[in-house]
Order: structure tokens, then sequence, then C-alpha cells
């Protein structure tokens, strides 16, 4: 039995130990560990920023991790979460652990009168998550990403 639920602080190092692995597997990039310790930190400490789920095994070992953040729609009066950084651990793949994360997000939404959807990225190299997402029903027909990232930011990449 999987159980999902909103991290806390002393999910810290499983969700920064996630991300690093992400990075790697799929850009191949190895980040700092101390900025990305204080990235998720960051968003523990202040739910404004966003809200980690993690998914949890019969044994209480944590398997899997996303990080949802919000985006104001003023064309429809509210706001549309947006999933990050999904990682599962590798045992644990093509087992419906996703899909139950992205149940309990979607449930919140169902539930909520101020929330109106969901939506996420995924790199366009990346087709095993994007047969997921299809299979949950969402569409990547009708938006492209565009983003610009201030080089500043960057240097904590591949170091």
């Amino acid at each position: 039995m999987i159980s999902v639920r909103e991290a806390q602080i002393s999910d810290l190092s499983c969700i920064v130990d996630f991300q690093m692995a992400m990075a790697k597997e799929t850009e191949d990039l190895d980040l700092d560990r101390k900025v990305v310790a204080k990235g998720v930190k960051a968003v523990l400490r202040d739910p404004g920023k966003g809200k980690y789920f993690i998914a949890v095994a019969q044994n209480n070992k944590v398997i899997a991790s996303l990080l949802i953040t919000f985006e104001w729609s003023d064309w429809r009066n509210g706001n549309v979460f947006w999933i990050h950084s999904v990682y599962v651990l590798k045992e644990y793949r093509k087992q419906g652990v996703y899909k139950k994360m992205y149940r309990k997000i979607q449930e919140l939404v169902l539930n909520s009168q101020d929330l109106l959807g969901i939506r996420l990225y995924v790199d366009s190299k990346n087709l095993p998550a994007q047969r997921v997402y299809e299979k949950l029903d969402m569409d990547g027909q009708h938006y492209r990403l565009f983003e610009w990232i201030k080089p500043s930011s960057l240097s904590s990449l591949n170091k």
C-alpha cells in the first residue's frame, strides 16, 4: 500500500536526494547539493512558494516526491497548480506511484473553489513521462513552454 501526503521538514534529505538524482538522470546535471537543500527548505518553510508531496511505501520508505507551485490566472480568476520536480525511485516505477500522487493533487483541485486545474512541463525527449501524462488525460497540445533564465542562476549547475 502506498500513501501520499504533504511533505514535512523531516523529509528534506529525501527530497534533496531525489532532486539530485532527477537532474542527473534527466539532464545529466550535477547540482550543487547545498543550493538544492536551501531551495527545498525554503519551500518546506514557506507554503506560499509551493508544496512538496511524497509517496510512502508500506515500510515507511519515502519512494517519490513532487513539487506543486501556483500560477494565478486572471482569465479564470483562480490558481492553477504546476507540478514540478517529479521523481520516483527506479525500483518503484511503472507501479502506479505517480498516478496515485497525481490523483491526490487532482482531488485537491476538484475539492477547491479556488483551484482550477493542473499543468506541468516535460522535456520534449522524455517520451516515457509523456505517455504517463497522456494516460492520465493530460493534454500537451495547447501550449509550448519558452523560458529565459539569467546566467548567474545557472552557475550552480554542473558543479
